[in-house]
């Protein structure tokens, strides 16, 4: 008897305008610490920094690192990262594949890319 080996994570690069394009992609989620994140943000994206996304890696971390938002995104919908420059971004998604997410897609460039382009962003208001 063969046993059925559960489906391999894709994980595809995305450019910010075909992102954009894109009714597939559920979620965005910015990589950046939270200092880059206030001062621009692609519009609907949520900040999980990577360090916090690393250190998910260790079970006993998980629920200390990880808000509860995160643990109610469906693990078989497509979500999306992104970061400054995509050099973050793309070891978050091979992170969160091994977390058990289906679909993840890397935005290429990162936030220069999609300011690049001339894409809207948000900033958010920095608390003194």
């Amino acid at each position: 008897m063969v046993s059925a080996s559960p489906p391999k994570p894709t994980i595809i690069d995305l450019s910010p305008e075909d992102f954009v394009q894109s009714a597939e992609v559920s979620q965005l989620i910015d990589v950046r610490s939270r200092l880059e994140y206030n001062l621009f943000h692609a519009p609907d994206a949520i900040n999980l920094s990577l360090p916090r996304i690393l250190m998910a890696q260790v079970p006993l971390l998980r629920h200390l690192v990880l808000p509860q938002w995160f643990w109610e995104l469906p693990r078989d919908a497509p979500l999306a990262v992104i970061c400054l420059t995509a050099h973050r971004s793309p070891m978050a998604a091979q992170i969160l594949a091994k977390l058990g997410f289906s679909q993840v897609f890397n935005i290429t460039g990162g936030m220069m890319a999609w300011q690049k382009v001339g894409l809207p962003t948000h900033r958010d208001r920095l608390k003194a």
